[in-house]
């Protein structure tokens, strides 16, 4: 099979068929009913203020952008990858930009979650499958399992739509880790002042469907039954480590980052910039910065790495 060789390599962006697009768009406009989001028009970097990069852009810059291509094998010591065709990729640099895949409700063995009409929200795909689902089952009923970013999203996208819209999540108020009780209630009042019904404390378990297999009501562990039509689930997500595993530290069900990097300037450290840490960690990081510590050579940063911010 074919085999090429590149200086640099980056996996990652799915197995999508088009060029790298930004994702929020398909839990908002992608699913409105006017002004309708499609691509090109929010191709990355457009977002942002920046070019809009069409597959030509990439090859403009020299860049190869392979699409429609899975890769299922990486071998790291060998610096190769190896595609679900065959294909082989060499490399002399590895960009790992994989990102993470939906948790199913499948995964925990949830009964009926392999029902029809119950959707998760990653790729184009998956949006626009949801999009047709919205237009059968119009002004019908929805429930968003989840209180994060997607369930609010899903939420105020499905009722735009003119749907009846119930969401449902176990924590005490929604987007828990962002939000403070207060910010949440504000939030919470607002959806439930646009009609958007709100079930906190509680867990879907179950769905019982009907004789096409298509869902029709949400079971909750605290015994009550949701009428749905459509169910669309945001209940986190997990790293696309798999290719790697035994190959690289992990932590958290991720690869492990190493260090970042630091900033110098005429013999001084002025900057620094760390992937992850703990506490005590980033306040050694942002002591360098303000102190600007004189370094030796970019040898000494290489070797002693965040333990050189850890000294200061």
């Amino acid at each position: 099979m074919a085999e090429k060789s590149f200086k640099y390599v980056i996996v990652g962006g799915g197995v999508s068929a088009v060029a790298p697009y930004e994702r929020p768009a398909l839990s908002k406009a992608y699913l409105f009913p006017e002004g309708t989001a499609r691509l090109p028009g929010f191709h990355v970097c457009v977002g942002s203020g920046g070019e809009r990069l069409l597959p030509e852009w990439y090859k403009e810059k020299g860049i190869e952008l392979i699409l429609s291509t899975e890769i299922i094998k990486a071998d790291l010591a060998a610096k190769t990858l190896t595609s679900a065709a065959g294909e082989t990729f060499k490399y002399q640099i590895l960009i790992i930009a994989t990102g993470s895949t939906v948790i199913r409700l499948t995964d925990f063995g949830v009964q009926g979650a392999d029902a029809k009409n119950i959707f998760y929200l990653r790729e184009i795909d998956d949006a626009d499958k949801l999009v047709e689902a919205i237009k059968a089952k119009k002004n019908g009923k929805a429930v968003i399992v989840g209180g994060g970013y997607i369930g609010l999203e899903l939420s105020a996208a499905l009722k735009i739509n003119n749907m009846d819209v119930s969401m449902v999540y176990p924590e005490p108020w929604c987007m828990p880790r962002l939000f403070t009780a207060g910010i949440a209630a504000f939030y919470e009042g607002y959806y439930a002042n646009k009609g958007i019904k709100i079930i906190k404390g509680t867990v879907a378990v179950g769905f019982n469907a009907d004789s096409n297999g298509e869902v029709k009501e949400v079971k909750l562990k605290d015994g009550r039954v949701l009428e749905a039509d459509i169910v669309v689930v945001g209940v986190g997500g997990r790293p696309l480590t798999t290719l790697f595993k035994g190959q690289v530290a992990e932590e958290k069900g991720g690869i492990k980052p190493k260090f970042g990097t630091y900033w110098i300037k005429d013999g001084k450290v002025f900057g620094a910039f760390l992937e992850g840490g703990s506490p005590e960690e980033n306040k050694a990081i942002a002591k360098v910065a303000r102190v600007q510590p004189s370094v030796d050579s970019l040898d000494q940063l290489t070797k002693e790495g965040l333990s050189f911010a850890c000294k200061i």
